[in-house]
């Protein structure tokens, strides 16, 4: 059974943070956690489209994180 992708990112992510909670409560320090988990989708990224294509990807990174892109922000009241 195909699954679309939106449907698939829902339970990767669910997988991800279950993991994550695993790690956490094993004592897994969250900066490791952070660091290993980028370290991991960036091999398989790289392994995937290759060196250049992931570089290009990441040249605007910088400026998403300053804009906040990555910033869990509370839910509006």
């Amino acid at each position: 059974m195909t699954r679309d992708p939106a449907e698939q990112k829902r339970i990767a992510l669910n997988l991800l943070l279950d993991a994550w909670d695993a790690a956490l409560r094993q004592g897994v320090a969250p900066e490791l956690l952070a660091t290993t988990a980028i370290y991991t989708a960036l091999t398989d990224m790289v392994e995937e489209h290759g060196e250049e294509a992931i570089a290009r990807l990441m040249d605007d990174l910088p400026d998403r994180i300053r804009r906040g892109d990555f910033t869990l922000k509370p839910p509006p009241n």
